[in-house]
């Protein structure tokens, strides 16, 4: 991985840890000075950041929320977990834990429940359940300008923390807003800086990562209490691709997030109650970054130019940070619009622009105006999403990350809805909001749907070569060729930027992404509260709510749904 050049670090709205720092101490002091630092240090993120934010934020809470309300297993069973480490006022008198004294509760409350419990148990419940459905937000490690572009992948799956110990320490939701960007910027520029996936580590460990660094900033940890409890995750917690891998996927997919950023939050606590873990753990030669990557090259300035040395103290990347303005990673963040596995997002766009070109391809709701689907794109959504074990899911976590499921779901869909418009003039066109995959696309049933099913064996998934990959991780390189049934084709060109990506701005791709969202939020809020838009207001606009607000933030009865999908 290439150095970043100094040149290009506006020091102003940006702070640079080079490579050969101490760079677990260096994010603990920039994540102090994050929150709380005086002008010039502090966070100042533009009205776009903020923005963005409260909508990745809304958008996880509201997936997590109808996963508990439609039964799911682990966030359920995790909620229950929760319910039998209760915290009670008063319970740690004078002499508690050092994280305590900063306190001015013992614990916090999972999703829709007034009842407090250890903070790393409501923790463990809430991220599990926003991560359940695997539709909030994606990142892929993209930043050309700097030169770091691993594409390691992440997902927002972690505000449980920063509202957390908002929520202990009687914070207002400024506060909380800023822990939230906190976390997602460490999280997300270590992902543009390092490669997990490379050596079959789980993208979790970013965040991990982030959320020691966010929840010690938060609870008023030293940077050197901070630098051990980010030292204590990197040496005793590192989750392994194991969890992703094997025929038909487990809970342990969904609540890897989860479970490492319980590791995470009890490493502060230990660390402020003075145990102390690895120092400098980004150099340490025995931990995972430089056991794979070494020390790297550094660069130095020489008479204007670049040279390389070694360094062997150095660790595999240089880190750059945001603090002012709006170049902060969650605006190279996307969306998901629905349930689906992200790297599918080309395919689907690609699927929507020809059904909508060539409406007669679902004159017939049997499918049988289609002969044939393929589908090219890149490495690695090939490798994850056309596992041949995928051609036939049999749960809905490998269902969602079935690419040939995915594509035949939304075109039965599609078939159902052109069918059901007949003698309308003109028929509405089908976009992301009229063919959403939402959760009873993926239930017991769904699975088994025979038109799905016979769609799936028409499909099939291939490797687009060098020339896709080249395009990844800038944009998700697609393309989807329908035969119809007397052999014309139907070619959705190649998608790089689809509905829901960050870059997908201008061109014959481009949404009006809130308008989708706002369909999004209601759909699945509809799944687990009776007002929906009430629930919408409530998580909207962390900014501008006080500390009443934040404690009391996910005080609200979820419904008790008839259904259960596991």
């Amino acid at each position: 991985m290439p150095r970043i050049d100094a040149a290009l670090v506006n020091r102003e709205t940006h702070v640079l840890l080079p490579a050969d720092s101490n760079q677990a101490l260096g994010l603990a002091q920039y994540a102090i000075d994050f929150l709380w630092g005086q002008p010039g240090k502090g966070a100042d993120p533009a009205a776009s950041v903020v923005e963005r934010i409260n909508l990745f934020h809304t958008d996880a809470t509201i997936a997590g929320l109808s996963a508990i309300a439609l039964g799911t297993n682990a966030p359920n069973l995790l909620r229950r977990e929760a319910a039998e480490y209760p915290a009670t006022p008063g319970a740690f008198g004078a002499g508690g834990p050092a994280w305590a004294r900063k306190a001015v509760r013992a614990g916090v409350p999972v999703f829709g429940s007034r009842q407090d419990v250890a903070v790393e148990k409501a923790v463990v419940a809430n991220a599990s359940a926003v991560r359940e459905w695997d539709t909030n937000g994606t990142n892929f490690g993209y930043n050309p300008r700097l030169g770091q572009t691993a594409g390691e992948f992440g997902h927002n799956d972690f505000y449980a923390v920063p509202i957390a110990a908002a929520q202990l320490r009687g914070l207002d939701g400024k506060t909380a807003l800023r822990g939230m960007l906190l976390l997602d910027e460490v999280r997300g520029r270590l992902a543009e800086a390092f490669s997990l996936k490379t050596y079959k580590i789980d993208h979790v460990l970013h965040g991990a990562i982030g959320s020691a660094v966010t929840f010690g900033a938060m609870m008023g940890a030293t940077a050197e209490q901070i630098e051990s409890a980010v030292g204590m995750v990197v040496a005793h917690h590192v989750p392994f691709r194991a969890i992703r891998a094997g025929k038909q996927l487990s809970d342990s997919k969904g609540a890897s997030a989860a479970i490492s950023t319980e590791a995470a939050v009890l490493a502060v606590k230990r660390s402020m109650g003075g145990f102390l873990g690895p120092r400098d753990i980004f150099r340490n030669p025995e931990a995972v970054f430089r056991i794979f990557e070494g020390p790297g090259q550094m660069f130095q300035k020489v008479g204007g130019g670049k040279a390389n040395t070694e360094r062997a103290d150095a660790s595999p990347f240089d880190l750059c940070l945001a603090r002012a303005g709006d170049d902060f990673a969650v605006m190279g963040m996307h969306f998901k619009l629905g349930l689906y596995e992200h790297q599918s997002a080309g395919a689907l766009q690609g699927l929507i622009n020809i059904i909508n070109r060539n409406p007669a391809l679902l004159d017939d709701q049997t499918g049988d105006c289609i002969s044939k689907i393929v589908v090219r794109a890149y490495e690695p959504a090939f490798g994850i999403i056309g596992d041949p074990a995928k051609r036939d899911p049999k749960t809905r976590q490998s269902a969602d990350h079935s690419m040939l499921y995915l594509v035949c779901t939304m075109l039965r869909k599609a078939l159902e809805l052109h069918s059901a418009a007949a003698g309308r003039t003109p028929r509405p066109a089908l976009g992301w909001k009229e063919l959403m995959l939402t959760p009873h696309d993926f239930s017991p049933k769904a699975l088994h749907d025979p038109l799905t099913r016979e769609l799936m064996g028409k499909m099939s998934f291939e490797h687009g070569g060098p020339e896709y990959d080249a395009k990844y991780p800038d944009g998700i390189p697609t393309s989807i060729v329908v035969t119809d049934d007397e052999g014309a084709t139907h070619d959705s060109g190649l998608v790089m930027y689809p509905g829901g990506h960050a870059r997908n701005h201008a061109g014959p791709d481009a949404i009006n992404l809130k308008d989708v969202l706002a369909h999004k939020f209601e759909v699945l809020g509809r799944l687990a509260v009776d007002d929906p838009k009430g629930l919408i207001a409530r998580l909207s606009n962390v900014e501008a709510k006080n500390a009443d607000a934040i404690a009391s933030l996910y005080d609200f009865t979820l419904k008790a749904s008839a259904e259960a999908f596991d």
